[in-house]
């Protein structure tokens, strides 16, 4: 698999854009906060920029919609 297509895998259906569907924008805070917790304590969390090292994304922002994974499958 080539890095473009492993890439892919780790982001997973989620796009950055995805944070502007209302039903997103809309998604329970204790959830999010979870998950925010989660990746804080994983060693792949980049604490400077809150950016998860697997998949590129920042956390803060997709701790947040509904629809997302996490590429380690954390939760």
């Amino acid at each position: 698999m080539s890095k473009w297509e492993e890439y892919k895998v780790k982001v997973g259906t989620t796009r950055p854009w995805d944070v502007l569907v209302a039903d997103n924008r809309n998604f329970d805070e204790t959830v999010s906060a979870k998950r925010y917790e989660i990746c804080e304590a994983c060693p792949r969390f980049f604490k400077v920029t809150k950016q998860c090292k697997e998949c590129g994304c920042f956390m803060v922002i997709k701790t947040k919609l509904k629809e997302a994974e996490c590429p380690l499958q954390k939760w």
